[in-house]
């Protein structure tokens, strides 16, 4: 189509088309050609802007799946207004008797005002501070953070776990805040000697303090809560040795039932997003997002392995290959090398008493760390494993315990049978 135009250039910047009808126009002067774009572009704008609707939908639908599964599966716990919840609980409801309700005041009096000189330990939903109730109790209280869904989930999953639990190897739950009060608070024992992780490689490790004959009880105390928590329908979902408490007399106390999860019966797993500790967590768990009480099994292999080697979990300052505490231990295993983790403090070479028990907690936890799930123990074989361990045999008839700290023919028979310190949820999580 002629444009019956002059195009031309005015200078080496502005190209310019003059038409008969006097005016100019940038770059071209054909109406009828301009008016055919402005369809095309109008044409092509709404279909563009119906094209980014419709992915902006899917996108969106997508997001919204992910965000309410997530949303769901943080807690068992029905969703609603934790005004309501805390009300529900203080008119006397029949499962939580025995829960009591703190003013704030009480609490903010028995803990000095939230004195930071106080302060036992910040984990990843609130700081905890040692405090003196009006009544005499110690107690360890934990001051959540901001009120956000999970820190509330995480706050009212506690409360339902623990309220209608009582184990000599769990921490107890005296109570909350009340419905009154504008923050979330969990007021629990106070246990007073730390963390087993505090006493194998954090701040009150000492070699030699914690002798073999210790971690061993420690192991059973430990063991005998979770076969509690499993036979209540319970998976703890964050087994380790900083949620592990110690008393004066170095008895265990399970804490930190934040990620705890209902297991009921009849199912065989639950489906949900892994939680927990980085080098605790169940791979099987990690893949699969199967939990089951496997998984802790799992994660109770790991702590069985600190308790001989002292040794952290994850360590980034290893060598590449034994960051992973757990892979470390499995590789030592299977090539007859245990006694190169073995804590040199044990008298693992010189007491043959503890040598024997030794090779049979690291031959329980090689158990424990296989990756299949079908293949761990449950927690009552693991418990009884353990006090046979102890007793040397006397505890229930089983083949003597093999020695696994040398190669020799071990690795095929093993491969073929396959202030204050430290109190609750001081330590953060994934």
């Amino acid at each position: 189509m002629s444009t019956k135009g002059i195009c031309g250039s005015k200078d080496e910047f502005q190209f310019t088309c003059y038409c008969p009808d006097g005016t100019n126009h940038s770059l071209d002067c054909s109406h009828h050609h301009s008016k055919l774009n402005w369809k095309k572009k109008v044409a092509i704008g709404v279909a563009a802007a119906v094209l980014s609707a419709v992915i902006l939908g899917i996108a969106f639908s997508l997001y919204y799946r992910r965000w309410k599964k997530n949303f769901q599966d943080v807690s068992f716990i029905p969703s609603h207004s934790m005004s309501s919840f805390l009300e529900d609980t203080e008119k006397g409801h029949q499962k939580y008797s025995g829960l009591q309700f703190f003013a704030y005041r009480e609490l903010q009096e028995a803990t000095n005002n939230f004195d930071s000189d106080r302060e036992l330990g910040d984990g990843g939903f609130g700081k905890v501070y040692f405090g003196k109730l009006g009544d005499g109790r110690f107690v360890a209280v934990k001051k959540m953070y901001e009120n956000n869904y999970r820190t509330v989930e995480q706050f009212m999953n506690e409360i339902e776990i623990l309220t209608g639990l009582r184990h000599q190897n769990l921490v107890s739950l005296y109570g909350c805040n009340s419905s009154h009060s504008s923050e979330l608070m969990l007021v629990y024992e106070y246990v007073s000697n730390g963390t087993v992780a505090d006493h194998l490689h954090g701040q009150k490790a000492k070699s030699g303090a914690l002798c073999w004959d210790t971690r061993m009880n420690i192991a059973i105390d430990t063991a005998s809560a979770l076969v509690y928590l499993h036979a209540s329908d319970i998976i703890h979902r964050d087994v380790k040795t900083n949620n592990i408490l110690l008393d004066d007399h170095f008895r265990a106390k399970v804490a930190d039932f934040g990620l705890s999860r209902l297991f009921p019966n009849h199912l065989t797993h639950i489906s949900t997003a892994p939680q927990g500790t980085p080098g605790y967590v169940d791979p099987e768990y990690h893949e699969y997002y199967q939990l089951t009480d496997r998984s802790d099994v799992y994660s109770f292999g790991v702590v069985l392995i600190e308790l001989i080697s002292s040794m952290r979990a994850v360590d980034i300052t290893r060598h590449r290959h034994e960051i992973n505490l757990s892979n470390m231990a499995m590789k030592k295993i299977q090539s007859g090398a245990l006694h190169e983790i073995v804590d040199k403090s044990l008298g693992f070479e010189s007491d043959l008493r503890v040598r024997k028990m030794i090779n049979g907690v690291a031959e329980l936890a090689f158990r424990c760390l296989q990756s299949s799930k079908d293949m761990r123990p449950s927690m009552v074989q693991v418990l009884d494993t353990l006090k046979d361990i102890q007793s040397d045999g006397k505890y229930k008839s089983k083949p003597e315990v093999m020695d696994i700290s040398k190669q020799e023919d071990n690795d095929a028979t093993l491969l073929k049978n396959e202030p204050p310190p430290p109190s609750p949820d001081s330590n953060g999580k994934v």
